[in-house]
């Protein structure tokens, strides 16, 4: 039997802060810094300060599953982010469908849904979602990148690299003097566009990676529980007469 998980002072004090605030209260646990709690101890130690065991057994989740996220920056601007995290076993069909639709009403699209093999996925242009086999089990693999903030930042680099070298032709040549208006007009294309991303970006990534936390809890909480029995339908063998 593998060991339990324990968790640090800080992993304590950030579940039991998650905890507290998805029950909208205020004030600490007043818990002593203590390391190697278990999840099993830290729901009885919550249950003595009035916070649900699923409470504190999602908070702890989401602690866990900050360690899988993924963010890829460029021009030190966050252009691409992603989760990804461990489940306990491979959805049902029914199970798979409830986590396509929290998908699309988490992130306001439709997106398609399909499957190749063991593989399921949804994906809706560069944001994407798979359900996929690892050598330990299932995971779910989150991820999305912002196309346009690619886009506006490689524009805004080489406007800013073609205003540098225009201003260097232009005053080897002696003709910086009358010809600044191209250069000038370059500089301020490039870095308007990197200022719009440098605006823009990081509450774009925020707002994703919190999207993807909360589908990540849910989706271990779903299947964190045995499958629902299948219901037998008229054709059933087991409702046929012997």
């Amino acid at each position: 039997m593998p060991d339990e998980r324990t968790y640090g002072e800080e992993e304590v004090a950030e579940i039991f802060r998650i905890a507290a605030e998805a029950r909208h209260e205020a004030g600490g646990t007043g818990l002593a810094p203590v390391n190697g709690f278990t999840l099993a101890e830290l729901q009885s130690i919550g249950g003595e300060v009035g916070l649900a065991p699923e409470r504190v057994a999602q908070a702890a989740a989401a602690v866990e599953l900050r360690r899988g996220a993924l963010r890829r920056s460029e021009l030190g601007m966050p252009i691409a982010v992603g989760r990804t995290v461990d489940l306990p076993r491979a959805p049902t069909d029914r199970e798979w469908e409830m986590l396509v639709a929290d998908l699309r009403e988490t992130f306001g699209a439709r997106g398609r849904a399909g499957s190749r093999g063991e593989v399921r996925e949804w994906t809706n242009g560069n944001l994407n979602a798979f359900v996929e086999p690892t050598p330990k089990g299932y995971r779910l693999r989150l991820s999305t990148t912002k196309a346009q903030g690619l886009a506006l930042n490689r524009m805004g680099a080489v406007s800013l690299v073609m205003a540098l070298v225009t201003l260097v032709v232009l005053y080897l040549t002696g003709a910086l003097a009358g010809e600044m208006l191209g250069p000038v007009m370059l500089s301020m294309m490039g870095g308007g566009a990197l200022a719009w991303n440098a605006l823009r970006l990081p509450g774009w990534a925020q707002e994703r990676e919190g999207q993807m936390e909360a589908i990540a809890v849910r989706a271990k909480t779903l299947l964190g529980a045995p499958p629902a029995p299948r219901l037998s339908g008229p054709g059933d063998p087991l409702l046929m007469p012997g």
